[in-house]
């Protein structure tokens, strides 16, 4: 059934390994959550096995596709009025080879950076004053490099790491530029390497990395827990990674490109630039 809990946080990717482990850990706090995820079948086999060891917490389901942007227009409307007490943009993808969204954008900007932005602006007005958002980034995110035509590559700028990387670095450029822009909480969270389906390539060496990686990669559990700080704290515009709060180089707080693609992004999505 689908259902929006009003005061919840709402958590994207809410059926992977570690939107599930956010899900899991908020609902034990007893905090209620909007579980978003894109296959909904899997979302609600999801929530029943958390329901199975958190009973009585109240776990809302709604589906969104960030690939999308139809999707999370439709989501943003059933969360209309509810209130939400924060987001966690937890959802990501990494595909091996080129592919466009529905929008026609490159598939890795689409789901990783054009959703979230396009979702978080919306439901900026149907926050609850002193609401949380949580945007997952990445390492790779720090070696990544962006520029004026970020939003419109096609197949032959693709490359799989790089093109996840800067997608990255995109949303991390979009978290500074919101937390100058609002008075709501606006933090990131790195959660390292974790042992999830996102680091399953689709290449030939992934079985031997199931042997001799991915043991040694953090656990979903873990992953998540910088998230769920950042969910509680009252700073802005820090990185949440490990148990550390880390203030941001000042080549991310003012890169010059962050105000462009947040224009650029915002003309895309039809939205009004503030």
């Amino acid at each position: 059934m689908e259902e929006i809990i009003p005061g919840s946080i709402i958590v994207t990717g809410a059926s992977g390994s570690m939107g599930k482990a956010a899900v899991k850990a908020l609902a034990l706090k007893g905090r209620s959550v909007t579980m978003a995820c894109r296959n909904f079948q899997k979302g609600e086999a999801a929530r029943q096995e958390i329901l199975a060891q958190a009973p009585g917490a109240a776990i809302g389901l709604l589906p969104l596709d960030l690939g999308s942007l139809r999707s999370v227009r439709a989501f943003a409307a059933a969360v209309k009025g509810s209130a939400p007490a924060g987001l966690l943009n937890n959802a990501g993808t990494m595909p091996a080879r080129f592919s466009l969204t529905e929008d026609g954008l490159e598939q890795t900007v689409g789901v990783n950076y054009v959703g979230p932005y396009l979702l978080t602006r919306l439901l900026l007005d149907e926050f609850a004053p002193d609401a949380h958002i949580v945007n997952v980034i990445s390492l790779t995110a720090k070696y990544a490099k962006i520029d004026e035509g970020f939003l419109h590559k096609g197949p032959e700028d693709f490359h799989q790491l790089r093109t996840y990387a800067t997608s990255k670095l995109a949303l991390m450029l979009f978290s500074i530029e919101l937390a100058k822009r609002t008075s709501l909480h606006v933090n990131m969270s790195d959660p390292g390497i974790v042992a999830s389906d996102m680091i399953d390539l689709g290449r030939w060496f992934d079985p031997l990395a199931d042997i001799f990686f991915k043991p040694f990669c953090k656990r979903p559990e873990q992953g998540a827990a910088p998230a769920l700080a950042a969910l509680e704290t009252n700073t802005t515009a820090r990185l949440f990674k490990r148990n550390k709060c880390l203030n941001l180089q000042e080549c991310f707080l003012n890169n010059p490109l962050a105000g462009l693609l947040w224009q650029q992004t915002a003309r895309l999505t039809g939205l009004s630039d503030f």
